[in-house]
């Protein structure tokens, strides 16, 4: 009640919306619109490593020479098995940028109001003590 807040006007709410929408676009597009450039290089090289050794075990397996096996420091099976396990990390890192940065739009005006500098206006307490 006696407190009050600088507002400032520079701060601008996300929408959840378009945040969702730039992590749907692309891995690390939703933590872009919201400003949070490290997670989202974090996100995007996830991705890309993720999908270098799908792309990579996909075609060891593809191009397995079961006569001249001994260039294959793996059974044909394993790349099937490395190659899947990928295609799972691919979405799930997907999967948790979008929702990451859902949250943080959500959570930006909360962000928002907690990084404000909360003052006590001595002048309206004086005019409640006179009255």
């Amino acid at each position: 009640m006696f407190c009050q807040t600088q507002h400032d006007s520079l701060s601008i709410n996300k929408s959840p919306k378009k945040a969702a929408l730039s992590a749907l676009a692309f891995p690390g597009g939703g933590q872009l619109y919201n400003g949070k450039k490290l997670k989202a290089s974090l996100i995007m090289s996830m991705e890309l490593y993720s999908i270098l050794n799908w792309y990579t075990n996909s075609d060891l397996y593809h191009n397995y020479d079961e006569q001249n096996n001994s260039t294959y420091p793996l059974p044909k099976h394993r790349y099937l098995e490395k190659r899947n396990k990928y295609v799972w990390w691919i979405g799930f890192i997907y999967i948790y940028g979008l929702i990451d940065a859902v949250v943080d739009a959500h959570l930006q005006p909360f962000e928002n109001i907690m990084s404000e500098d909360i003052y006590l206006d001595r002048s309206s307490i004086k005019r409640k003590e006179n009255k």
